[in-house]
């Protein structure tokens, strides 16, 4: 059976509700409140955690206009490295308001650092789980430092080999950090093999740089566990992201399908919802069948397990039968801890 792992509260893995996440990245655009607005957004279209990155140029690369540093192909076709993580970073003065940002509305917040100096700021402002990004994949030392803080990690694997897969996840486990999902890494149909699951034993989710939630949805059907998608507030916002990120409805569209795919799976999902929780009055319980006197003793005749739901639970029969009533208990009480003596 596939591990699960914990961020905060909660569980992620097969059998769960896949976490999703809205990727902002550049989308912020260089303006902090922009950022928020994005925060606020993709917590309203429905996204468990947002995610930023944390690094500057000079943490990226060198400020050099050779053609070694020149981009070739791709969304950014002609760009120079340095110049390009100018536009994209988030400022790091932004990230701990960022961050309080995210608790206010009551979104998860996490960020994917790229160095180890990275890593020690995400840790001053108290961020609690990790991204590793595909490139930094076979950034063993990284990983190991990231590890080191004992906190849930999630690694894309995009481009990577079994091999480095493996020696990715055996650093994890190295810092004895068991805590560890992996992301496959796709712009195109998705792949969610089983055999990444079963041979690293980790809960296994989509990093989806593609327009369109069908590869999203398809995954989850597939039993992705985690589905990340970049999101902005529109594609009009010219940013180096802009392009491949979703829009608030996209996202919104997105997260109610991968929810409907996920009931159509069979989900098991241990949370109360609305209906039942008004299903929970007709369950049975403890309750008073008999008018029962201060000092008298329970008993098998004065209570017993019966339909409405308000009552202590049956479970609770045997360790009540023997105490006595601290208080004079009327026909049809619910029974409770409170009416017994210690």
């Amino acid at each position: 059976m596939t591990k699960t792992i914990t961020i905060k509260n909660r569980i992620i893995g097969e059998g769960h509700p896949a976490y999703i996440i809205a990727e902002m990245s550049a989308n912020h655009a260089g303006d902090i409140n922009l950022a928020k607005q994005i925060i606020r957004k993709a917590k309203e279209c429905g996204a468990d955690c947002i995610k930023i990155q944390t690094y500057t140029p000079d943490t990226m690369t060198i400020d050099c206009d050779n053609e070694y540093f020149a981009i070739k192909g791709g969304t950014w076709d002609g760009e120079n490295l340095y110049n390009l993580y100018s536009k994209a970073y988030t400022p790091w003065e932004w990230q701990a308001e960022l961050k309080a940002e995210a608790e206010k509305v009551g979104i998860d917040f996490f960020s994917t650092p790229f160095d180890k100096t990275s890593v020690d700021f995400l840790e001053s402002i108290g961020v609690e789980f990790y991204k590793i990004a595909s490139f930094e994949l076979v950034d063993i030392p990284l990983i190991k430092y990231v590890a080191s803080k004992g906190k849930p990690m999630i690694i894309s694997t995009g481009m990577g080999s079994f091999e480095e897969i493996k020696d990715a996840v055996d650093a994890v486990h190295s810092m004895g950090n068991h805590n560890v999902a992996l992301l496959k890494c796709s712009s195109a149909y998705p792949a969610v093999p089983d055999d990444m699951s079963e041979s690293f034993d980790v809960p296994v989710g989509l990093s989806d740089h593609s327009l369109g939630s069908i590869s999203a949805v398809t995954a989850v059907a597939m039993g992705a566990c985690i589905v990340e998608k970049h999101f902005c507030l529109s594609r009009e916002i010219k940013n180096p992201d802009s392009s491949f990120s979703m829009e608030p409805e996209e996202f919104k569209k997105m997260v109610e399908d991968i929810r409907t795919a996920e009931r159509a799976k069979g989900i098991v999902s241990y949370e109360c919802s609305k209906s039942e929780s008004v299903s929970y009055l007709h369950r049975r319980s403890l309750f008073a069948v008999k008018d029962i006197k201060k000092g008298e003793m329970i008993t098998k005749e004065n209570v017993k397990a019966i339909r409405p739901g308000q009552g202590l639970k049956p479970k609770y029969y045997y360790e009540i039968l023997g105490r006595t009533a601290c208080v004079d208990i009327k026909y049809g009480t619910p029974m409770s801890f409170d009416l017994l003596s210690k």
